[in-house]
């Protein structure tokens, strides 16, 4: 479930919760509204929670010595956290 649907089923709740006044025997159509929002919201955060979990980088310190200075210098490199490339194929 996108963004796009778990705000329409948000929207769509409320408007059964909080708008809504009829009468349909064996149907309470605020509970429907409620659900449909908790759907909604539970959507969103799964949602939000696997596009964050994708843009992650990763940082990596490596020490390396400077062999002219005499002193250990720290680098910081930054990269996409993408999975390896595949294992070469052998014929």
């Amino acid at each position: 479930m996108g963004i796009g649907a778990s705000i329409f089923l948000l929207a769509l709740g409320a408007i059964l919760a909080f708008a809504v006044e009829a009468d349909i025997s064996g149907l309470d159509i605020g509970v429907i509204g409620w659900i449909l929002m908790l759907a909604g919201l539970a959507g969103l955060v799964i949602t939000l929670a696997f596009w964050s979990n994708r843009r992650r980088t990763v940082v990596t310190r490596t020490r390396q010595p400077v062999a002219e200075a005499g002193y250990t210098e720290y680098r910081e490199v930054r990269r996409d956290d993408v999975p390896p490339p595949p294992p070469p194929a052998y014929s």
